[in-house]
């Protein structure tokens, strides 16, 4: 009797101990059943913030792009497992007039973003938006060549750099037929020393009046909102006498946020206006092996309470379960500096 009375009280301490030091944090889903004092482990501060969410980018497709590669950026974001995917535009070779060619090349890319877990927003870059033609196609399909979402309280604006008259015809011009024969020649390098090279609309873009306006009004319309994310295709900051940009970064002054842009095939980084300025590498385009940040990667981005973080992860260092790259990503170069020819 006396044991059975002993072993009682032990399981009743036992209870009471696992109560004292049992579901510490969150509502009760950590529990543990370890009563001394020091634990094995650093604190009980877990990462649970309520607003956190995680997104993710990609970033140019073109200039020639290299098979397989977004294959794998896809089937490594389902691995990631953001709530959604953003980027940064150049998504089909495009530069053509012809609908059947642009007809193909959007199911392509349609099919291979659908298996994406999470949703997909479209952004277009000039091998997207090249010429009047293009803009129609791109209506008829996606509806919008720029626009704005709000998630958890974040404000998303998807500009439009290819916001040019109708009438303007670089993608046709001499000068381009010419620029391209050296870089067939001599490669991608030569493209910025060419006259092509040099327009303004090929290198920073075009932001129009109009969608200056509607971006300033939607800036206005959303003043509460955590954090602001900018994504564009070219820098159109960059262009000499810009004021269009410029609007929307003055109305912008007074809040966080981060742009994000594409088209260089290169990472980069700057502070401007205080804010970071961030140019993504390639997730399949054509790379530059003399860039040293010339490399193929996808970006996720994390938004908590106490900020903003984000992380790049090169395609090359994202492995599944069984110790390889999906989609036959262990056969593939994502870094052209490091893979040679």
């Amino acid at each position: 009797m006396r044991f059975r009375i002993l072993a009682a009280l032990l399981a009743l301490t036992t209870l009471v101990a696992c109560a004292t030091h049992g579901p510490q944090t969150d509502g009760g889903t950590f529990q543990h059943d370890v009563t001394s004092a020091s634990r094995p482990w650093t604190h009980e501060r877990f990462d649970t913030a309520d607003g956190k969410f995680t997104f993710a980018l990609f970033s140019d497709l073109t200039g020639g792009e290299r098979p397989g590669v977004f294959a794998v950026a896809v089937e490594q974001l389902r691995l990631l497992r953001p709530e959604l995917i953003v980027n940064v535009g150049d998504l089909i070779e495009g530069g053509t007039t012809d609908r059947e060619v642009l007809a193909r090349e959007w199911d392509a890319f349609d099919r291979r973003a659908r298996r994406a877990r999470a949703p997909v927003f479209y952004l277009g870059g000039n091998h997207d938006l090249t010429n009047p033609a293009m803009w129609a196609v791109w209506d008829e399909r996606y509806g919008r060549r720029y626009y704005h979402f709000r998630y958890r309280d974040v404000l998303f604006l998807v500009l439009n750099t290819e916001d040019n008259e109708a009438d303007f015809q670089w993608h046709v011009d001499a000068i381009r037929n010419a620029a391209l024969e050296r870089v067939d020649a001599e490669g991608w390098g030569v493209l910025s020393d060419t006259a092509y090279g040099r327009l303004e609309e090929r290198r920073t873009g075009r932001i129009g009046a109009g969608q200056a306006a509607y971006f300033s009004d939607v800036i206005a319309r959303h003043p509460d909102v955590r954090h602001t994310f900018v994504l564009l295709h070219k820098p159109a900051w960059e262009r000499p006498g810009e004021e269009h940009f410029a609007r929307i970064e003055a109305a912008l002054a007074d809040r966080p946020y981060t742009v994000f842009y594409g088209h260089e095939h290169t990472y980069q980084h700057e502070i401007r206006n205080g804010r970071d300025y961030i140019g993504l590498g390639t997730t399949g385009g054509v790379q530059n092996a003399d860039k040293a940040m010339a490399v193929d990667h996808v970006t996720l981005v994390t938004v908590a309470p106490d900020g903003v973080d984000i992380a790049n992860l090169k395609l090359s260092g994202i492995f599944g379960k069984d110790g390889h790259i999906p989609a036959g990503g262990d056969a593939l170069c994502f870094e052209a500096r490091a893979c040679g020819d």
